[in-house]
């Protein structure tokens, strides 16, 4: 899919408070104080004491991983004293402070001229770096790369759901190319910039960090634990929310450690989209005060970390670390160098579209609005209204709510999800490979020696067929894409060229007439088709459920989180 980038934002969306206006550091610190001051109110001294122990024993222990700044050490002393002295106004003042230090280092003001250089220059310096494949022709060509980063989905009708309303994109997480990949296909669709959230760590390359803290990225630690921050991080989510900016965040949390699409999200920052509309609604604010979600599926052939994510979620027997100090996006040539490659391939990168969602878990339609399992519309505010019309906060209603819009957006990873020949050639090996070692786990067969590693091609052909003939049905009942050559052998063929090309070790390789497979790296690119029924027997922590069926909520709520 082609498409002629906009290069102004007010052609994308006039009606809309632009992003251009926002807030200073100072201005979004206090709003995040009041926020979390009216919780404080309804706390006892005790309540308050507990919340602060908690930031207080999490941050002494992030202080054991890292060196904390002098600052950071001297507040969490202060906040220390305050709960010795036990005081309601020693504890208010500590949070207050920990609050304010939270939200300035969360807040970066998008800057307006920093935007339009980079929507001036960036696409052309990318297009040059994925079409050039003589890297001292870089700077000068200018090439289209549009047609290597594949762009589907209902994006018509997501434009004008943005020029109505305030837009959640909620992304699968491959690699942390993701982001800037995702901003190039905004741009290419005429959106405007989104807020995203940014790891902090990604903020130690400065030139990145010059670019990111200007174009929409706010700063998230995951190392900080403390439920203090986690509330702020939520605030500082809703607030962006109901002043109207598109916000971009991955609801895995991170990126999937173990190549699988995600089937568990976390549910905080899911849940600001909620109270965000909730509070508009209080507020009487009309369509400008609605917010949509937008599912988007990410499809690659081969995943730059691909071999330090998976060593890291078998290290942890799948557990995630949440934070790799020094990976292969670390390393600028090894990115320039990915890029130039996986976007030179035919394939390229699929950006998956979803069909929009309320907040709810419910699909829309073109004006907005939500439809139910007959395809008749809703009128959503029904569910979180009292009998007089007033917004009704019930937080456990609310979760259960988030619950059927987490199970929403997995049900539509899942049908998104493109399955390519890099994919679909590791599932067929890693199934002949199992076969081969039937007496062995996962943690035993990624261990095993270079001798039990042979297989023959004819079997991973064949084996390739079977996982073709049951992925049809699939693709035709749209449960999942497809985009492969059409044949066992070129499947393979395309396969092994694709993963010669980039890794340090070959997921697997062609040695005279047989293959050999490197386990760690087959097992990661099989798992992206884990969840459609194509798995052997399972084994540990290798295996993810079948895609899940309509997400619903409790008796009482017929209606909402219901897909048709």
């Amino acid at each position: 899919m082609s498409l002629e980038p906009i290069s102004r934002y007010h052609q994308a969306v006039s009606n809309k408070p632009p992003m251009f206006q926002s807030p200073s550091i100072p201005a979004v610190a206090d709003s995040l104080v009041a926020r979390a001051e009216r919780r404080f109110d309804r706390m006892s001294p005790a309540q308050l004491a507990e919340l602060l122990s908690d930031t207080v024993y999490k941050e002494r222990l992030r202080f054991e991983d890292s060196a904390p700044a002098p600052e950071e050490l001297a507040e969490i002393d202060n906040a220390a004293r305050a709960i010795t002295d036990g005081s309601r106004p020693s504890l208010l003042a500590a949070l207050r402070r920990l609050v304010r230090g939270y939200g300035e280092e969360i807040h970066n003001p998008f800057s307006t001229r920093a935007y339009k250089v980079a929507t001036r220059v960036l696409p052309r310096a990318l297009s040059n770096l994925v079409s050039a494949t003589d890297p001292k022709r870089l700077l000068m060509r200018d090439l289209d790369p549009s047609d290597k980063i594949q762009i589907q989905g209902p994006v018509e009708q997501i434009k004008r759901l943005a020029e109505r309303g305030t837009i959640i994109l909620a992304p699968t997480h491959l690699s942390n190319l993701d982001s800037p990949l995702i901003g190039y296909a905004l741009y290419q669709l005429g959106l405007p910039p989104f807020a995203y959230g940014a790891g902090l760590n990604l903020f130690s390359n400065p030139m990145m960090a010059f670019w990111m803290s200007r174009l929409g990225a706010y700063t998230v630690d995951r190392r900080k634990q403390g439920r203090l921050y986690k509330d702020t991080l939520k605030d500082y989510s809703v607030e962006i929310l109901r002043h109207g900016h598109h916000s971009l965040f991955f609801p895995g949390g991170t990126r999937s450690r173990s190549g699988m699409v995600e089937k568990n999200l976390k549910k905080g920052l899911l849940g600001t989209g909620l109270q965000a509309w909730q509070e508009n609604l209080n507020e009487g604010r009309g369509e400008d005060g609605e917010i949509f979600v937008v599912p988007l599926t990410l499809s690659t052939e081969l995943v730059l970390e691909a071999e330090t994510l998976m060593r890291d979620n078998l290290a942890r027997e799948g557990k995630q670390r949440y934070i790799i100090g020094d990976d292969e996006f670390s390393q600028p040539r090894t990115v320039a160098s990915f890029l130039r490659r996986i976007l030179a391939l035919d394939e390229g990168v699929h950006v998956t579209f979803g069909a929009p969602m309320d907040p709810l878990g419910n699909p829309v339609d073109e004006r907005g609005r939500s439809i139910d399992p007959m395809g008749k519309p809703i009128d959503r505010r029904r569910y979180v209204r009292d009998s007089e019309g007033l917004v009704e906060w019930d937080a456990q209603r609310d979760r259960q709510y988030t619950e059927g819009l987490a199970r929403a957006l997995v049900k539509a990873y899942h049908r998104d999800n493109v399955i390519l020949s890099t994919h679909l050639a590791a599932m067929a090996a890693w199934r002949v490979f199992e076969k081969r070692h039937p007496t062995l786990d996962t943690w035993r067969l990624v261990r095993i020696e270079a001798g039990g590693r042979r297989m023959d091609k004819p079997d991973v052909v064949a084996e390739i067929e079977h996982v073709l003939a049951s992925l049809r049905p699939l693709q035709q009942a749209g449960h999942v894409r497809l985009s492969t050559p059409d044949t066992a052998e070129e499947i393979l063929r395309v396969a092994l060229q694709r993963f010669a090309s980039f890794h340090t070790r070959n997921a697997i390789r062609k040695v005279g007439a047989t293959l050999v497979v490197d386990p760690e790296l087959l097992l990661f690119y099989r798992n992206r088709m884990v969840g459609y029924g194509l798995d052997s027997e399972d084994t540990h922590a290798a295996r993810g459920p079948k895609p899940p069926g309509p997400p619903g909520l409790p008796s009482g709520s017929p209606d909402v989180g219901v897909q048709p």
